[in-house]
């Protein structure tokens, strides 16, 4: 990690547009053997000079409960959160509110019997808890990482999931979605037979460069544009603009001697970022961080800068909906 932390810094920008106030709706928090990302590693990045209010966590697998019944085990996931939450609100680390918003897991493919489970969450940060993200994240090379949650192919189209999914609406919870690009047609069918329940597509769809797909990105392009603008047409539907900094995305910046500048960012990311913001409309869009996991390939505040370049010749109110209004009404926040 401290090389990692030596190389992003080679590339370290200062802040576009420093005072656009930013609610990141899409990071982590983990505490793994060969890394972690916790309270002080996530305001080190939102420290990098740009507006920072506040932060959405979203699940990952980390500190569920080590004994209990199966499904109530990622209850401990959003225990754990919501007292970096405390420590965060409580304004003794800074400004920015980590974790204002909580998405967790559960395992939707319990059917109705869910509930109890949304239930706890609920009950574990009353203030804070928003979704759930069950992944959904599938694709069978081996070149690709499945996601980490219990899933199988076509689980969004199964029946006893579905009856998981209709729990979320009585909840008053919304849906992250992550999956793969091939998938994306299963989650606009899903989204019409829940025009009620709000369904958040993380990291514009999860857009494939690695593998089988490597060397077909104008092809693979052409598919998943297709696919958001159909997806688009269901308004219940939101997008997550990021993501694209993950190595699935095949673009190997961590392989570089040199991080990528914004500038080089916003050139990859534009066509994608913009074909969402095109097809759903700046009401239905938010910029997201997805960190640490783009960490790989750049810095927080070059991402952010990214962004910006991006959205250089957007009005005053449509940057306020990108980078933090859309995101607050989402999120109930």
């Amino acid at each position: 990690m401290t090389d990692q932390n030596a190389w992003l810094k080679s590339g370290a920008e200062a802040a576009l547009e420093p005072d656009l106030p930013i609610l990141d709706p899409h990071h982590h928090l983990w505490d793994h053997p060969a890394t972690r990302y916790l309270l002080e590693d996530i305001l080190a990045d939102t420290g990098e000079g740009h507006n920072i209010r506040a932060t959405v966590f979203v699940e990952c697998g980390s500190m569920y409960r080590a004994a209990g019944p199966t499904p109530m085990r990622p209850v401990g996931e959003t225990e754990f959160v919501n007292g970096v939450a405390a420590m965060s609100a409580s304004g003794a680390y800074g400004d920015t509110r980590v974790a204002a918003g909580i998405v967790g897991y559960a395992d939707l493919t319990l059917g109705a019997a869910v509930s109890a489970v949304l239930t706890a969450h609920q009950q574990r940060a009353p203030d804070r808890f928003r979704g759930i993200r069950h992944s959904a994240a599938w694709d069978s090379t081996d070149a690709i990482r499945n996601g980490h949650t219990n899933l199988r192919p076509g689980m969004l189209m199964d029946r006893i999931f579905r009856e998981g999914f209709a729990m979320l609406a009585e909840h008053n919870m919304s849906f992250d979605a992550w999956l793969y690009h091939p998938q994306l047609p299963e989650l606009i069918d899903l989204a019409r037979s829940f025009p009620e329940t709000t369904i958040i597509l993380d990291h514009v769809g999860g857009v494939l460069g690695v593998g089988p797909y490597a060397g077909r990105s104008d092809e693979i392009f052409a598919s998943w544009a297709k696919s958001i603008t159909e997806l688009a047409r269901c308004e219940n539907v939101v997008v997550k603009l990021g993501g694209l900094g993950m190595k699935m995305a095949g673009r190997a910046w961590h392989k570089h001697p040199q991080p990528p500048s914004s500038e080089e960012l916003a050139e990859a990311w534009k066509p994608y970022l913009m074909h969402c913001i095109d097809a759903f409309g700046p009401s239905r869009g938010m910029f997201e961080s997805n960190f640490p996991v783009d960490k790989a390939s750049c810095g927080y505040g070059v991402l952010w800068n990214a962004f910006k370049r991006i959205a250089v010749d957007f009005s005053d109110d449509e940057k306020s909906a990108l980078f933090h209004d859309n995101a607050a009404r989402v999120y109930q926040l």
